[in-house]
């Protein structure tokens, strides 16, 4: 049962009945649905923010951006809907589970006696999408009116790379006409006293590289085989590896984030024990910050493959270029807005670049700029692993300080190019309390 919009415990700052505050009592609901790859059910997720968008009286419109893949939209319309508006993106989906290595059920949501609640996605991210949800609850049961408009929107597979999401629906006219000024995704839980901030990505790079070499019998030393040439090959990116986790290490300055990671990730090759393979494929995952000039790095792995011999190539299954970082200097209105807020409420910043990759990289090639940030301190950071959980308190406060952000963000005074023109009367919305736009296709449907 969802929280009652005018109820005593509407916002989540009061107990209910049995005791659980209802902000923690939808959050666990939210954990409860399955949307967890390969097959998620974002048919119960569709759903679950129906009913949401019908108690919060927020237009929610849908667009099927690839078959059975599907984006909503709640808008929270501002006084002065002509300016740029304001994006609280989440992602719906949530990574496997290997349940046999939980202490819980992972789609139990599970409390346990110290407030620990046990799920996946609990981290990542369906506790943002709660609190992005209950911040707004909050703002306007207090009758308080955003300047600018204000989006909560909710995207599929950002877990399996965001191809039939995120990174196909920044292309689609209908996120055109939302006008999106700024932008907030999920970021990272930070174990200490502070609250982490990321202004960039690092870009994923998934490159597999083929060595072809002579092939023979097992017994004999024939030259110029694959598996000499994909030794070479290996040696090159793991050394590569090794210099950028000394720079790590031995630098007080670099977070994760500053430096380019390399993992071999999968080995290809062989037919039987004794023979000579004609080929073999090596592949590796790369994860590489913003400083680093990609066609020089791109320069260097053709160096590495022409050293490991003959017709050694290679391509990639994934090449990310886009380096955008989002401004935190403080004459930068979004960011000056964003930590002033926060300075309100105490909170230490600690600024980075993300080290692995989140919707927001698609928002900022666009154009957008755009903070991942999820409100977790004195959490252990257990995205994507066994057990993840969060704390109910530091649920809760997140939604406080979503409370102070919203509209803090959505009051970021006209940009000298933003149209004033229009004659919008003093905390007008319009009524769409019941209205439900979807934009799909004749053909396709959700995912059953």
């Amino acid at each position: 049962m969802l929280p009652d919009k005018d109820g005593p415990g509407a916002g989540g700052g009061r107990s209910s009945a049995g005791g659980e505050d209802p902000s923690v009592s939808l959050f666990r609901d939210y954990l409860r649905l399955r949307t967890v790859h390969p097959q998620p059910d974002y048919d119960a997720a569709l759903r679950f923010l129906d009913r949401i968008a019908e108690e919060l009286e927020l237009p929610m419109k849908k667009i099927e951006v690839c078959p059975g893949r599907v984006v909503s939209i709640m808008t929270w319309e501002g006084t002065n809907p002509t300016l740029k508006s304001i994006l609280l993106n989440s992602h719906t989906d949530v990574v496997p589970v290997f349940q046999e290595h939980w202490k819980y059920d992972a789609f139990s949501a599970f409390r346990d006696a110290e407030g620990n609640i046990y799920a996946r996605g609990s981290q990542d991210m369906k506790c943002v999408t709660i609190q992005y949800i209950q911040a707004v609850r909050r703002l306007k049961a207090e009758g308080r009116k955003p300047m600018r408009t204000v989006h909560l929107m909710f995207v599929p597979d950002e877990e399996v790379g965001g191809n039939k999401g995120m990174e196909t629906f920044v292309k689609h006219p209908e996120f055109k006409k939302l006008n999106i000024g700024f932008a907030l995704d999920e970021g990272l839980a930070n174990p200490g006293e502070a609250f982490t901030v990321f202004y960039g990505e690092r870009n994923p790079w998934w490159i597999t590289v083929h060595c072809p070499g002579s092939p023979g019998h097992g017994s004999r030393f024939v030259e110029n085989t694959a598996a000499e040439k994909m030794r070479q090959v290996i040696n090159s990116f793991l050394d590569f590896r090794e210099k950028e986790k000394h720079r790590l290490n031995t630098s007080e300055c670099f977070t994760l984030g500053d430096v380019t990671t390399v993992n071999m990730t999968m080995v290809k090759g062989g037919v039987a024990y004794n023979v000579i393979p004609a080929e073999m494929d090596v592949s590796f995952d790369l994860r590489i910050p913003p400083t680093v000039n990609l066609q020089e790095f791109e320069g260097q792995i053709k160096q590495w493959c022409k050293e490991a011999g003959e017709d050694v190539t290679y391509k990639f299954a994934q090449k990310h270029m886009n380096q955008n970082i989002t401004s935190t200097e403080e004459n930068d209105p979004w960011w000056s807005s964003f930590s002033a807020a926060c300075k309100t409420l105490n909170m230490t910043l600690e600024k980075e670049i993300f080290p692995a990759a989140t919707d927001s990289r698609f928002i900022r090639a666009v154009g957008i700029p755009a903070i991942g940030f999820s409100p977790m301190n004195r959490t252990p950071i257990l995205l994507h692993d066994h057990n993840e959980y969060l704390n109910e308190q530091v649920f809760l406060k997140g939604i406080s300080v979503y409370e102070r952000l919203i509209p803090a963000l959505a009051s970021v005074p006209a940009f000298p190019d933003e149209d004033m023109t229009a004659v919008i009367a003093h905390g007008a919305i319009r009524e769409t309390t019941k209205s439900r736009t979807h934009i799909l296709p004749p053909r396709g449907g959700r995912n059953r």
